[in-house]
C-alpha cells in the first residue's frame, strides 16, 4: 500500500496535530482526542484495486468522533465505509448502542454522528462502497451500522480473507478482471452482513432479515447456473415454501428475482468499456447463463435489443435511430430497470 502520512520524521510536538489535518484532506470526518501521554504514532496507507479505495489506519490509543458539523463539511452521503479490525480492539458508540470490534470483525459505518474508542497499537482497514450499492440488499444501513460483524462467522472470515488477499495481489491483476473481483468482495461482506443480521433479529422483522440474506446470496452467486429457488432456499436456511412465500409478500417470484438480477448484472457489463474485449457468451457464462441462444432471447425480452446491438449502442454511443435504441442507450447509462 502507498504511504500518505506518517508521523515517523515529524517531531513529537507535532505528529499529532498534522495527523488529525491529514484525516481531514483525506475526507475523513472526524475529530481524534489522545487517551495516553506516551509519544505519538501514526500511518496512513492507501491502495486502489479497480474502483475500490482501500485506506489503511495505523495510529495510537484514541477517541475519534464524528460530529455533525464535521459530517455536514466532509462527509459523502453517497457511500458508506466498511471497517475491518487488523489488530487491537475497538469500541463504537453510536445512538445509544455500543459494540466491540476485534481483530477479524468488520463494522459498517454509514456517516451519521458516532464515537469510536481504539486501544494502543490499533489498526483499520477501511473500504468505501457505494451506499446504493448495501442498501439494495440489505436495506437501510441504520439497520446494521455499527454492528459487530463477527470473525466467528465464516462468511465474514471469507470476505476478509478475500479482500486482504486482494490487496495483497492487486498488483498482478488486470483492470477488467480487478473490477469483477472487487464486486466479488462487495457480494461476500453484503453476504456477512445478511448472515450477522439473521442470527439476533426480532421476530417481526425476521422475514425482511431472510430476504435480506436471500438477495445478498444471490449478489455473491449470480455466475453459478445451478443457482435456483430450492439451492437458494438451503443457503438462507429456511424450506422453500417459506421462501416463497416471503417473497411473494414482496410482489416478488424468487426465480424472476435471479434472472433479472443475472440480466442487470450482464447488461452492466456489456456496457463496461472494460469487459469489451470478452465475447457476449463469456460474459453470459460469468451471470449464470448456460447457453447463449438462452441469454439473447431473454435478454431482448428485458431490454428490447439483442446483446451485441445493445453492447454497440452504450460503447459506440451511435444516435438514436430508432425507439428501441433509444431506450438501450437510455439503460446503458444507468436508468431504472424495466418492472
Amino acid at each position: 500500500m502507498r504511504t500518505l502520512f506518517s508521523t515517523a520524521a515529524l517531531h513529537p510536538r507535532e505528529a499529532f496535530d498534522r495527523w488529525r489535518e491529514a484525516l481531514i484532506e483525506q475526507g475523513m470526518p472526524v475529530e481524534q482526542h489522545r487517551l495516553d501521554e506516551t509519544p505519538f504514532k501514526a500511518k496512513l496507507t492507501v491502495a486502489r484495486v479497480g474502483p475500490l479505495v482501500m485506506t489503511s489506519l495505523a495510529q495510537a490509543a484514541m477517541r475519534t468522533e464524528a460530529t455533525p458539523s464535521l459530517i455536514r463539511r466532509c462527509a459523502d452521503q453517497d457511500r458508506v465505509d466498511v471497517l475491518i479490525k487488523i489488530a487491537g480492539v475497538s469500541r463504537r458508540i453510536q445512538e445509544g448502542q455500543e459494540s466491540v470490534q476485534r481483530p477479524g470483525d468488520l463494522v459498517v459505518y454509514d456517516r451519521r454522528p458516532s464515537a469510536r474508542i481504539s486501544c494502543a497499537d490499533s489498526q483499520t482497514l477501511v473500504l468505501t462502497l457505494p451506499r446504493k450499492r448495501l442498501e439494495d440488499v440489505l436495506g437501510p444501513t441504520r439497520l446494521y451500522a455499527s454492528l459487530t460483524i463477527g470473525a466467528d462467522l465464516a462468511s465474514t472470515r471469507l470476505a476478509t480473507s478475500f479482500i486482504t488477499n486482494l490487496i495483497r495481489l492487486r498488483d498482478q491483476i488486470p483492470l477488467d478482471v480487478a473490477t469483477r473481483m472487487v464486486g466479488i468482495g462487495t457480494d461476500l461482506i453484503m453476504a456477512s452482513i445478511a448472515e450477522r443480521l439473521a442470527k439476533d433479529v426480532p421476530r417481526p422483522l425476521h422475514g425482511t432479515v431472510v430476504v435480506q440474506r436471500a438477495k445478498a446470496h444471490v449478489e455473491a452467486n449470480l455466475g453459478d447456473p445451478a443457482l435456483d429457488p430450492p439451492q437458494l432456499a438451503a443457503a438462507t436456511g429456511v424450506s422453500l415454501r417459506r421462501l416463497q412465500e416471503l417473497f411473494h409478500a414482496r410482489g416478488q417470484h424468487i426465480s424472476e428475482y435471479i434472472w433479472h438480477r443475472r440480466l442487470e448484472a450482464a447488461g452492466k457489463r456489456l456496457t463496461d468499456p472494460g469487459c469489451a474485449h470478452l465475447p457476449v457468451g463469456i460474459l453470459a457464462f460469468n451471470c449464470g447463463f448456460s447457453s447463449q441462444a438462452h441469454f439473447s432471447k431473454r435478454f431482448k425480452a428485458h431490454f428490447g435489443l439483442p446483446p451485441r446491438e445493445y453492447r454497440h449502442a452504450a460503447l459506440m454511443k451511435v444516435p438514436c435511430a430508432s425507439p428501441d435504441l433509444g431506450l438501450a442507450r437510455h439503460k446503458a447509462i444507468g436508468a431504472p430497470p424495466r418492472q
